[in-house]
């Protein structure tokens, strides 16, 4: 562009290097195509052993891949951003809009006051005009003890703002200055202004916590300020009026700091609650502080933040405005959102909490029209948050507003009380077309959509130096519970009328819809996951084989898939500075969520689509006690609590560690180097989730600290372990029978059979069936000959029928099975054999925890197959008893006709006969 006043405020950037990305994207995709045309192509056919198995495999594979595919939009177009801050400077130093910063905060036992108000000091001590920044705090509880903190931070922010913005202080949080890394500065003047802010900041904390500790505040304090008036026995967090004070008032002279300069209004709101009023969660709380703002500061641009996301960047207002107030593309621009990072994440990140490369896909959305809303560090625009659709009329830039200078801050906290009762909403369309939508866990996610819809674009921006900094979970229940809400939410939005193919169709670009649907079908991933985490380990241990031989053409899609997905995933992690731990880390909590928290989340939803349920809002715990943390920043994982989540997780990891030693005691101890070649990727697959959970194999037997899993969970994981293999291998002896066969003798037939073991005990039955013809019948049957390895005679049954019997293998090695048919017929024969093998304690590895279970899973097998074996030879049995008797049917019928006839004959004989000799007679008499 011409001069300096007519260039962008901001520019946009393509990934470099795409054409590489996309070659490997369309490898994948080839060799998914491959394993899909794998599966189709050798289904056993119907009535054929293990089809149902099979088909569940396909079915989850082609979950996998199409997931894939919806994942790929994100990753097809990323885009990146740059501002220009000098030039919004330079350009509107004094046209910059009202700047409204919202946080909330609902419980002081979970979210301590002293935490909430360093994050309000943060965004009041902005790089931005005071006189144009307000920061609300909204208490969902009604707490006096927050309104106490805020009362106290107001106090100190007069030292507090100064202090930032002479020294150029990062971050403002006050609790992350002064814990963090920095040291007391060593010249003079900061010096000494640093001791003097951080003595008046402990005191501050000091008595906040010491009240938070005796649960209230004290006569003295409450007679420090009148909103404490609001405050009375009756009071209670979910039943209370509405309570809003202007604890600093911008507009007034008197308001300012140490310096001399004005300070931002801050404003304390506590809609009001009653217990028979739905409140809505936060997006209720949002919904009052849009409507309380408007009232007394009309902010054309609002940020919200979560009470512990404090901002770590001053600058950060400035560059969301470079994206609003841009003169040729601002217009359009309905929120930029920046993400979500944590503080307190150690060098692994032991919980995955703060995935970096997972925000990429942000870059992604980007491309396709812009972010989801995350719920925090948002800036919108007040126009598209109240409902407004984009058009030709919302081209003009922002516009510095005046605020209501006239009225008084008591006129205008009573103006903003009334706009925050549990009546208001009534009737209108707040929580529908206005605000954020209500009924969903993920209010925030819906109602980013919904202003898509509405025709907005957003903007996603991730700056050299974070916008803010928030809490991760410190406990594995925490991160597992806030996942299971998060994918419940999205799943809610997905079979609702707002499904990102339904709602979006025509509205959104189908990169985006895919990019919404990534997070909204979190939760269905959870089963083929569960098939693939139980299945194939179960057919591991049974000897059956569910993938292509590593020797096999077929191998070559699976192995490539698996190998190339793996090393880019790595490759990605390296490229953000993460640590192979810290992968691997990321890599369990992904399998974690998907067998814990996801499945939850799919019946909580189907639950209360059936009316059976409602939906929740439980917020993540911010502290935890002194035990907790310190295990935490020594990345042990947190079991601590019993947990339906922990029993699943704990009661799968023990079914693929009994599975894969198993396999692995088939392998050593038996068919060698054949079975890891047929059953290469299960061997793989069973040993990928064992590795995974090693930490709950510690946190089960071997851990003494608070942070162990609960005796009760361990048990009851062993038992379901127990219960579901016999289950399983009675469902599996009855659909992959490992029975015998059927077939036609004419003279003599053999079969071999190796036998491995001495000491195995092999059963052994036969019964013949029926011969070729219709007419034959006897008790002749069939030679029967048993020999071992070395040719010596084990059995020997002459003229049977059927025949049951065992034997003790004396030499291990093949055995030869023949039958010899004597009659001049064809023979039909139903041959079983089976060999029971049950290896003893002393063939174990010794392990004293895992050879018992093993000892009588070993039990349970050889009992089901010997009742297999049992049934089977009934069956057979029967099929010649029903074969008998069908040929006596028809034999008896066929004597039966032969009879009549006969007799039929012998009548007209008789009848000729005397005809005759009557006829003889007759002449005789007449002559």
């Amino acid at each position: 562009m011409g001069g300096e006043d007519e260039s962008p405020l901001f520019e946009t950037k393509g990934e470099k290097g795409r054409i590489w990305y996309k070659l490997y994207a369309f490898s994948v995709f080839v060799g998914l195509c491959l394993i899909w045309v794998y599966r189709a192509s050798h289904i056993p056919k119907l009535g054929e052993e293990g089809r149902w198995i099979w088909l569940g495999l396909f079915g989850a594979e082609l979950w996998f891949g199409f997931y894939w595919v919806l994942n790929q939009s994100v990753r097809w177009n990323p885009v990146y951003r740059r501002t220009f801050k000098e030039r919004l400077s330079k350009r509107y130093q004094a046209k910059l809009p009202n700047v409204d910063v919202f946080v909330c905060t609902a419980d002081p036992m979970i979210e301590p006051p002293a935490m909430v108000i360093s994050t309000v000091l943060s965004v009041m001590a902005y790089e931005y005009p005071p006189e144009k920044l307000s920061v609300y705090l909204s208490d969902d509880a009604g707490s006096e003890l927050t309104f106490y903190a805020l009362l106290e931070a107001s106090r100190f922010a007069k030292s507090w703002i100064p202090f930032c913005k002479k020294f150029k202080v990062e971050p403002r949080s006050p609790d992350a200055y002064f814990k963090g890394e920095c040291m007391c500065p060593k010249d003079g003047l900061q010096a000494v202004e640093w001791g003097k802010i951080k003595s008046l900041y402990t005191e501050m904390e000091n008595r906040i916590n010491d009240a938070v500790k005796f649960g209230k505040v004290s006569e003295n304090i409450r007679k420090q300020h009148r909103g404490f008036l609001e405050w009375n026995r009756a009071t209670t967090s979910r039943d209370h009026q509405a309570i809003l004070h202007i604890l600093i008032d911008g507009r007034d002279t008197n308001a300012i700091d140490d310096e001399g300069f004005t300070l931002p209004t801050l404003v304390y709101m506590a809609r009001e609650k009653r217990p028979y009023r739905h409140h809505n969660f936060k997006a209720g709380a949002m919904n009052s502080l849009v409507r309380v703002s408007s009232e007394i500061s009309s902010g054309a641009v609002m940020l919200n933040v979560d009470c512990d996301m404090y901002s770590s960047n001053s600058e950060t207002v400035k560059d969301a405005l470079c994206f609003l107030m841009d003169e040729e593309k601002g217009h359009e621009i309905a929120y930029v959102q920046l993400p979500q990072l944590f503080n307190n994440i150690t060098k692994n990140d032991i919980y995955g909490s703060s995935p970096m490369w997972a925000w990429k896909d942000f870059h992604g959305l980007d491309g396709y029209g812009g972010p989801l809303y995350v719920g925090s560090g948002c800036f919108h625009r007040r126009e598209s948050l109240c409902g407004k659709h984009f058009n030709e009329t919302c081209k003009a830039a922002l516009r510095a507003n005046e605020r209501n200078m006239e009225a008084s801050a008591s006129t205008l906290e009573e103006r903003a009380k009334s706009l925050i009762t549990c009546t208001y909403e009534d009737n209108t369309e707040w929580g529908k077309e206005m605000g954020l939508k209500y009924g969903c866990p993920v209010e925030d996610v819906i109602t980013g959509l919904a202003i898509k819809c509405r025709g907005w674009k957003s903007i996603y921006f991730n700056p050299s130096r974070a916008g803010f900094l928030g809490v991760a979970p410190v406990t594995l229940a925490q991160t597992l519970v806030q996942h299971k809400r998060w994918s419940e939410g999205d799943f809610q939005i997905f079979l609702s009328k707002y499904c990102p193919f339904l709602y979006g169709k025509g509205k959104l670009k189908l990169g985006l819809q895919m990019g919404y649907s990534i997070y909204c079908l979190w939760a269905p991933c959870s089963f083929p996951t569960l098939y693939y985490v139980i299945i194939p380990p179960f057919t591991l241990l049974h000897g059956i084989s569910l993938f292509p031989k590593a020797s096999g053409i077929w191998f070559v899609p699976f192995s490539y898939v698996i190998a190339a997905t793996t090393m880019f995933s790595l490759w990605e992690a390296f490229l953000f500075g993460c640590t192979m731990k810290r992968w691997w880390n990321e890599q369990r909590m992904y399998l974690f969520k998907r067998l814990a928290s996801y499945p939850f989340a799919f019946v909580d939803t189907i639950l209360r689509h059936l009316g059976l349920n409602k939906s929740t809002f439980i917020i993540t715990a911010k502290v935890a006690d002194e035990e907790v943390s310190k295990r935490y920043e020594q990345e042990m994982m947190e079991f601590g609590s019993p947990s339906p989540m922990f029993t699943i997780l704990a009661t799968l990891a023990m079914l693929n560690l009994v599975c894969l030693i198993g396999g692995a005691k088939r392998l050593v101890l038996g068919e060698g180097i054949g079975l890891l070649g047929s059953m290469l990727l299960q061997f793989v697959l069973c040993a990928s989730v064992v590795l995974i959970n090693m930490p709950v194999y510690q946190a089960m037997f071997f851990r003494n600290d608070g942070g162990r899993m609960p005796t009760s969970v361990t048990l009851t994981s062993v038992a379901l372990a127990i219960s579901l293999l016999f289950v399983f291998l009675s469902l599996l002896l009855s659909v992959w029978s490992a029975a015998g066969i059927r077939f036609v003798i004419d003279r003599e037939e053999c079969f071999s059979h190796s036998v491995p073991y001495e000491g195995d005990t092999v059963l052994v039955s036969f019964v013949v069936i029926k011969a070729e013809r219709s007419w034959h019948y006897g008790d002749e049957g069939v030679d029967f000959v048993v020999k071992g390895p070395h040719g010596d005679q084990i059995h020997d049954a002459r003229d049977k029928t059927s025949e049951k019997f065992e034997f003790i293998v004396q030499q291990k090695g093949l055995h030869r099975f023949c039958f010899t048919n004597r009659s001049p017929y064809h023979e039909t024969i139903d041959f079983d054999i089976h060999v029971g093998h049950f290896t003893h304690f002393d063939q174990h590895a010794k392990d004293e925890h895992f050879a018992p279970l093993l000892e009588q899973i070993s039990k349970l097998e050889e009992a089901l197959y010997n009742i297999q074996f049992e049934q089977h030879w009934l069956e057979a049995q029967t099929d010649r008893q029903a074969l008998v008797n069908e040929g006596m049917s028809r034999r008896a019928m066929h004597k039966a006709l032969l009879e009549s006839a006969a007799l039929i004959g012998v009548s007209m004989l008789q009848i000729f006969l005397l005809r005759r000799l009557f006829e003889r007679k007759l002449g005789m008499s007449r002559v």
